[in-house]
């Protein structure tokens, strides 16, 4: 069988999604999590966008070995130059290019005619070809391009050097059979030698429909992303692409080289850095995914797994049974479980795990794997160097009081604390840390998720604060929602401190 070529986007594309912010620190966090799921492909960055971006790419393509690392790029000459640099280091370099071709945007984005779109095209590869061996280019809006003029550009840039062509959906327009029918032609219009990829938009739902059907019209890279991710409804969602060609092989004829039972966890660390949840009946890495409420569903499954699932949830990561633990629970009986359940930690972050555990164990009877999880990826997430750490709160909050707050703060040896009055008890705690770090951040969001089930759940906080013009996001967990609130506050501090620091550094290479 003919291998699919996996294209991860989410460092470029899926980064792109409103308040998906991700720095440096946590994109190679991620990187390197989707070479455990073994992509073939990694587009870490558009380096051209900001410095820090342009480093993420340099900073992957150092330290992550085996997949092919991407950089994006407009077809400019300065954007060609910027993302080149970034790419020197990687062991397996790609140059992605991109041009608009479509009437649309040739009216009324770029204003150039038929034409200087093609001399665009030709010459930036022209260019391009002269340092890079491996360029892939997309015809921005491919699929509102007309026809003859699509094969014309693609021809054009084939002839030039171009290895993959890629056909994005850029706005989800595409209906499954028109888009098959596009694939089709181009494939066959195509050399032999040219991969033909394909990228897909959700807007209209069909972003993983419109893949499949790529797939199955010559298509053999798919670009996509974690969770779907990416700008407005998101890209065609990886886990869902694969675990199809998988499930289906009988179907599409196809071989797929990801380890797939590392899909859930890389689905956990994106939504984690990212801020964005997984909707609970999203398929394959929902919380919904394997579950069984239904009495009639449940004597099938007790009687013969295959009546309601399809597929294991070892395929992709998720333990299918549970481990009761508790607060008499031992270090070992952690290490044990953890273990089974995929996660590998040196003694030192064991150390600081356990004793999380032995924290949450005195507020919850019973910890099941995913709490187990939760607190594994907050000690594996990348940490940086708290400024200010959390010692002590108090509350007082009632219908017939004034919500006040007290807060103590560590800075390194010295105890900070204050207190303030607020309109209710988690506005009055933010009023009194602003008055310990002496800022003045701007509350742009602030949401509230349940991580695990129960009365006694790991509530998770996710903060978004403007400070001094700059954008940052603080997460925090606790059973205890105004706790988790304090800490993804604090947590968010921290983080414009750090970015602070990372801003006023000169772009200096990996």
């Amino acid at each position: 069988m003919e291998k699919v070529i996996f294209f991860d986007t989410t460092l470029r594309d899926g980064e792109q999604s409103p308040g998906a912010s991700l720095t440096s620190s946590a994109k190679l966090t991620i990187a390197k999590q989707l070479a455990k799921l073994n992509v073939d492909i990694i587009e870490a960055g558009f380096p051209i966008a900001s410095e820090d971006d342009a480093y993420a790419v340099k900073l992957i393509g150092k330290e992550v070995k085996g997949p092919i690392i991407c950089a994006f790029a407009r077809c400019v000459t300065k954007d060609i130059e910027v993302a080149l640099k970034s790419l020197e280091v990687a062991e397996h370099p790609r140059l992605h290019l991109f041009l608009a071709t479509s009437e649309i945007h040739r009216k009324f984005k770029l204003s150039k005619t038929k034409d200087e779109i093609i001399k665009i095209a030709r010459d930036m590869v022209r260019f391009s070809a002269k340092y890079i061996d491996d360029i892939e280019f997309s015809p921005e809006d491919a699929t509102r391009t007309e026809p003859d003029f699509l094969l014309q550009v693609c021809e054009t840039v084939s002839k030039e050097g171009v290895k993959t062509l890629n056909i994005p959906d850029t706005v989800g327009y595409a209906v499954p059979e028109e888009y098959g029918a596009l694939i089709k032609f181009l494939r066959e219009k195509s050399p032999d030698n040219v991969v033909i990829s394909v990228h897909c938009h959700n807007d209209l739902g069909l972003g993983v429909a419109n893949s499949l059907i790529a797939i199955k019209n010559g298509a053999r890279q798919v670009e996509c992303t974690i969770n779907g991710i990416g700008e407005r409804a998101g890209n065609a969602s990886l886990e869902e692409i694969a675990m199809n060609l998988i499930i289906r092989k009988d179907h599409y004829k196809v071989s797929v080289g990801l380890e797939t039972k590392h899909i859930y966890r890389t689905s956990k660390l994106v939504s984690s850095l990212t801020g964005i949840p997984v909707q609970p009946n999203k398929a394959i890495v929902g919380e919904n995914a394997f579950r069984h409420e239904a009495g009639i569903h449940q004597d099938g499954v007790i009687k013969y797994r295959k009546t309601y699932e399809i597929m294991r949830p070892q395929m992709v990561g998720i333990p299918e049974s549970s481990l009761v633990l508790g607060k008499h629970s031992g270090r070992h009986a952690l290490n044990l479980r953890l273990k089974s359940l995929g996660i590998t930690v040196d003694e030192e972050k064991l150390d600081r795990i356990f004793e999380q555990f032995k924290n949450l164990a005195d507020k919850k009877k019973e910890i099941n794997d995913l709490d187990l999880i939760v607190l594994a990826e907050q000690e594996i997430m990348p940490s940086i160097e708290p400024v200010y750490i959390l010692e002590y709160f108090h509350i007082l909050s009632g219908t017939s009081t004034l919500p006040s707050a007290t807060v103590r703060i560590r800075k390194k040896d010295e105890i900070l604390e204050d207190a303030s009055l607020g309109d209710g008890p988690v506005d009055a705690l933010y009023k009194a840390i602003d008055r310990i770090v002496n800022l003045s951040p701007k509350l742009q969001d602030y949401k509230i998720s349940s991580v695990t089930g129960g009365k006694d759940a790991q509530g998770e906080v996710v903060v978004s604060l403007m400070i001094d013009n700059l954008s940052v996001v603080g997460k925090g967990l606790s059973t205890d929602i105004i706790e988790a609130s304090a800490r993804a506050y604090l947590n968010a501090i921290n983080q414009f401190f750090a970015r602070k620091s990372i801003t006023k550094k000169k772009y200096r290479g990996a």
